[in-house]
């Protein structure tokens, strides 16, 4: 009987998914307007995990600065950009690696909603679009990054990559760490079999760089949301190991 009903919860949440999705999708299609879009995104992320029995707690909201700023984030699972689009409000834009543009109905959602695809191996395509994101972010764009660019099997934090936090120093916006912590549980790395369990989102205090010189403010910055995020996870420091 457990595993029968093991069963009909994964079958049911993905039902719960694809449907919201596509519910999602063709909303997105015909607003006009980014915010409003984004908006339906996070409704239908909100719902999604309501009705998946994932509950989503977010504390430290009055921590995000009135102005635009770049959070930066740990990343356990696929399902995190949902739950960053359904926990922050709709001034955000996601930061994604390339590959997703490749996915076809995820991409079309995700270009509706704003997001900037970001390529992670070739280095000349790689500067075009941190040129970009600076620009984004100099015009009063508050973006989301995962700096770890991925995740692992297992838990702990890896190495974060500069790319964040060389565009938060050029356009002199304050990063802001998070934690998202029940996501690695909810949907493994491994197998992809969502389980009903609770989500967290925490925003830390914002972090600032006391150097002007740019590349010095970027490693400053990566620095201190890293130790910030790490220390809050207490999980493995995988960067170390």
């Amino acid at each position: 009987m457990r595993t029968l009903a093991r069963a009909l919860y994964v079958a049911y949440a993905y039902a719960v998914f694809v449907i919201l999705g596509f519910a999602a999708l063709a909303a997105v299609v015909a607003v006009p307007g980014l915010r409003r879009r984004r908006a339906i995104a996070r409704a239908a992320a909100r719902l999604f995990l309501r009705c998946a029995h994932m509950p989503l707690t977010v504390g430290g909201m009055d921590r995000l600065p009135a102005g635009p700023c770049v959070v930066v984030a740990n990343h356990a699972s696929y399902l995190d950009g949902v739950v960053f689009t359904a926990a922050l409000p709709p001034r955000f834009g996601f930061v994604i690696k390339r590959e997703m543009a490749a996915v076809p109905l995820a991409a079309s959602l995700l270009y509706r909603i704003g997001a900037e695809f970001v390529e992670r191996f070739d280095r000349n395509r790689g500067a075009v679009d941190a040129r970009r994101l600076f620009r984004k972010a100099a015009s009063g764009q508050s973006l989301v990054f995962f700096p770890e660019g991925t995740f692992s099997t297992e838990p702990g934090l890896l190495k974060f990559h500069a790319g964040a936090f060389l565009t938060a120093a050029r356009a002199g916006c304050p990063v802001v760490p998070a934690v998202v912590r029940g996501t690695r549980v909810a949907l493994p790395p491994t197998g992809l079999v969502p389980r009903a369990a609770p989500i967290s989102v925490e925003l830390l205090p914002a972090v600032a760089a006391s150097s002007t010189e740019l590349r010095v403010a970027a490693v400053e910055l990566r620095e201190r949301a890293r130790s910030a995020i790490l220390l809050s996870l207490s999980e493995p420091d995988l960067a170390a190991a």
